[in-house]
């Protein structure tokens, strides 16, 4: 597995990912545009030239706000997530952001696992936040 910058190559593979993982997917045509805003960061799992996982991240000044991380049913807990969260942690290291921050789903047991694991705490709670089902999102952050 390789991790990338995603650009529109990856775009096919990235808008199967959504509606396989989120009740409500991204269009191809908002992910297009989140790769060309130059305030995102977008990366891609890859092997065998497939995507399997994708992050991406919007910066504003020093701050990183997590979009998406999605990795594909036959993949997940092999590492996938766990390099493409490593990988946005370096980049906030690197572009001296002063946190990541992301909306995870309460019952995600799995993700709130794999962010606890990079560092990040929870630093509050989004009632109803989600819907399909209506479910209360835990905000996390990584300070660094």
């Amino acid at each position: 597995m390789k991790i990338e910058t995603m650009n529109p190559a990856h775009l096919d593979g990235a808008v199967l990912l959504e509606q396989e993982c989120f009740a409500h997917p991204w269009s191809r045509e908002s992910l297009f545009s989140e790769l060309n805003d130059p305030n995102s960061v977008f990366l891609a799992a890859v092997r065998d030239g497939k995507v399997i996982g994708y992050a991406g991240m919007s910066v504003i000044i020093d701050e990183g706000y997590i979009f998406n991380v999605a990795v594909t049913g036959s993949c997940r807990k092999k590492g996938v997530g766990s390099a493409l969260i490593r990988e946005l942690v370096t980049y906030g290291k690197k572009h001296g952001l002063c946190f990541i921050t992301l909306e995870v789903r309460q019952s995600n047991t799995a993700a709130i696992s794999l962010y606890s694991n990079f560092g990040f705490i929870k630093a509050g709670e989004r009632k109803d936040y989600y819907s399909d089902p209506r479910e209360n999102a835990l905000l996390m952050t990584y300070y660094f």
